[in-house]
């Protein structure tokens, strides 16, 4: 963490621990870390789930172990500005019940840092209907054509 200042240069080490923290994500790693990267009271968002508090947190991190096997983030790009950073990534997974092959989602996750150096906002932002219902058996036929019907 940082020494309390809110330099750009004092959160380039800030987002580089968040960037180590999901590159080498496990649940031991989470259960450890989670309080070093995130604020006591962080926000989090994604298109599944709105949450606030580390209680609230730690259980989505822990959940995506159980819902998918062999779960990594690979880190695309990253970009600070003072106290917010956007970071692009790439989610690879293989699907316990469906599709052998590794699967992969692409999105992009908003940051802001608290004074301390963690986070105290986490909003990721990825399409579900393209990256992960049009990849289901049955519910992607039904995804593709409401995208046909779209499209006309």
């Amino acid at each position: 963490m940082n020494d309390g200042t809110t330099s750009e240069l004092s959160y380039a080490a800030d987002m580089q621990r968040v960037v180590h923290f999901f590159e080498t994500l496990t649940v031991a790693s989470a259960q450890e870390q989670l309080e070093r990267v995130y604020a006591p009271d962080a926000y989090f968002k994604d298109p599944f789930n709105e949450v606030r508090g580390l209680a609230d947190i730690m259980p989505l991190f822990v959940h995506m172990f159980t819902q998918v096997e062999n779960p990594r983030f690979v880190i695309t790009s990253t970009v600070l500005q003072g106290d917010s950073a956007f970071m692009t990534w790439e989610f690879l997974f293989h699907m316990r019940r469906y599709a052998r092959e590794e699967q992969r989602i692409r999105g992009a996750t908003h940051f802001r840092f608290a004074p301390d150096g963690r986070v105290s906002y986490h909003r990721d932002y990825w399409d579900a209907a393209e990256e992960l219902y049009e990849k289901l058996p049955v519910v992607g036929s039904f995804m593709r054509l409401l995208k046909r019907i779209a499209r006309k």
